[in-house]
């Protein structure tokens, strides 16, 4: 059964940066994709993400509120909110 999509809004974006929010219902999902630019991710909410990679991998990850990690250019996932409740993260990619 196809997932819900993830919800991108877009915050702001000038030449150095592009900023987007992702709100997500419980599974909910982004769609695959690569990125193309190294990021950083915010999350606002306490986020389950269930990180689906290439070659069939999967991997959980639990994070509270309030929390960053970033990450380099290249990395390709499709991200599902594995939670019984919404999630929402702010991500800043450096352009």
């Amino acid at each position: 059964m196809p997932r819900e999509k993830a919800t991108a809004t877009p915050l702001a974006e000038d030449e150095r940066a592009r900023v987007t929010r992702w709100d997500f219902a419980p599974g909910a999902e982004t769609g695959w994709h690569v990125h193309e630019m190294d990021y950083v991710v915010t999350t606002l909410t306490p986020c389950a993400f269930l990180l689906e990679e290439p070659g069939g991998a999967s991997r959980r990850v639990d994070m509270p509120a309030g929390v960053a990690y970033t990450r380099r250019r290249g990395v390709e996932h499709n991200v599902v909110n594995a939670g019984d409740q919404p999630m929402s993260f702010v991500e800043v990619e450096i352009k």
